[in-house]
């Protein structure tokens, strides 16, 4: 995440202890795919979700260990998402456990179905935060969603998690249709009292995997306007942040210095301390399965399944292919972003598409949209005085 209040505007954020001064030991952030059911059907929805259950979705004994696994490896969040997690009907119970093993817990849902009874027992179990999504105006989202009246729904959860003390947010894919509505959800944060907004640049995945996404253009306007009414909003909103696409903090760094900024430095020094992209390293994913992913939004490549060995032992498999090369991109990231002066502080956004990590499959998802011009005028980023030894052999 890129926290373009924070770096541009200075401000203080209630996140800012997980991601500027997380301990080296600490776990990766979670999301948890708890349930496949989904009551819409989202163009870009990155799990497949359906209407009905998925024939192997952990029991709840089997999602109440995997709790404790992940508590064992010390992971400092978890997210519960879906499909629409407020379908799983063992939903509070583990959240309810969670609280119990004092794992922070959040929560991403599409607020349809936050009605008050659901609202006040995310609250009394102590939900740090509920990020609903929105797509822009109420047509456009009832469309995405393929739901009439989706958006007004979605609004009513949001407001009946204001009125129980919910920190409550809210979530924006960026796609070729909606990316001209960017200043429609400062509008909306604004006038239903949302304190927090995150933009996510669509990863072609899930559903979205053969669909459009944002040209080049598109991106850079809408990081453009982010940025712009980021700074107009200071009174009225806590946090803005970007997500998936780390090219954000070096075309932010770019412009703060064209403007000559005085925060320019400090910005620098912020995501120089967070060290860039974190997919399979800070970041990880569980799916309703118990398959173990590098992220949420990459979900071919399976690293094990909680069923048959602990997340940890998973996680700190050494031998596994992925998770190698996502800790040694100083030699196996794309070769563009091995040239490019701002390496040390985005890492590119190194993955691949399909179920294949051979050599070849590599590349930037979502792409890079700095041109030439702005990565060069640095150094090639050196490998160092001896070479590591070569992955495992997938």
């Amino acid at each position: 995440m890129i926290n373009v209040s924070k770096l541009y505007c200075g401000l203080a954020g209630p996140s800012d202890h997980l991601r500027y001064a997380a301990s080296a030991a600490a776990g990766p952030v979670v999301a948890y795919n708890c349930t496949r059911r989904c009551n819409l059907r989202c163009e870009h929805c990155y799990s497949r979700s359906g209407c009905d259950k998925a024939p192997h979705e952990l029991t709840t004994p089997q999602a109440k260990r995997l709790l404790a696994q992940l508590k064992d490896a010390r992971c400092p969040v978890v997210l519960f998402s879906g499909g629409e997690p407020l379908l799983r009907d063992d939903l509070f119970d583990l959240l309810a456990e969670a609280r119990c093993l004092g794992v922070r817990t959040v929560l991403s849902t599409n607020g349809t179905l936050i009605d008050r009874d659901a609202a006040q027992r995310l609250a009394d179990l102590a939900v740090a935060y509920v990020g609903v999504s929105i797509d822009g105006p109420p047509d456009l989202h009832d469309a995405f969603r393929q739901s009439k009246g989706s958006f007004q729904r979605a609004i009513e959860g949001i407001g009946l998690c204001q009125r129980v003390g919910l920190r409550t947010g809210l979530r924006f894919t960026i796609t070729p249709q909606n990316a001209g509505h960017v200043p429609f959800v400062f509008d909306l944060a604004r006038d239903r009292g949302v304190r927090r907004i995150c933009f996510y640049h669509l990863v072609r995945s899930g559903r979205a995997e053969s669909g459009a996404v944002p040209s080049l253009v598109q991106t850079r306007s809408a990081v453009d306007t982010i940025i712009e009414k980021t700074a107009l909003c200071t009174d009225w909103v806590d946090e803005v942040l970007t997500v998936d696409n780390h090219a954000d903090g070096p075309y932010l760094l770019l412009r703060m210095q064209r403007e000559g900024h005085p925060g320019f430095e400090r910005a620098r020094a912020l995501l120089e301390k967070v060290g860039g992209n974190k997919v399979g390293q800070g970041i990880a994913c569980v799916g309703w399965e118990g398959n173990v992913y590098p992220d949420q939004f990459w979900r071919d490549y399976v690293l094990g399944n909680v069923n048959d060995e602990s997340f940890g032992e998973i996680w700190r498999n050494a031998s596994d292919p992925v998770l190698w090369r996502l800790g040694h991109k100083d030699q196996f990231a794309d070769p563009r972003c091995r040239r490019c002066r701002w390496f040390t502080l985005c890492r590119g956004n190194y993955r691949f598409l399909g179920p294949d990590p051979a050599d070849g499959n590599w590349l930037n998802e979502p792409p890079c949209y700095l041109t030439d011009a702005e990565i060069q005028g640095g150094v090639p980023v050196p490998l160092g005085g001896r070479r590591l030894k070569s992955p495992p052999t997938p």
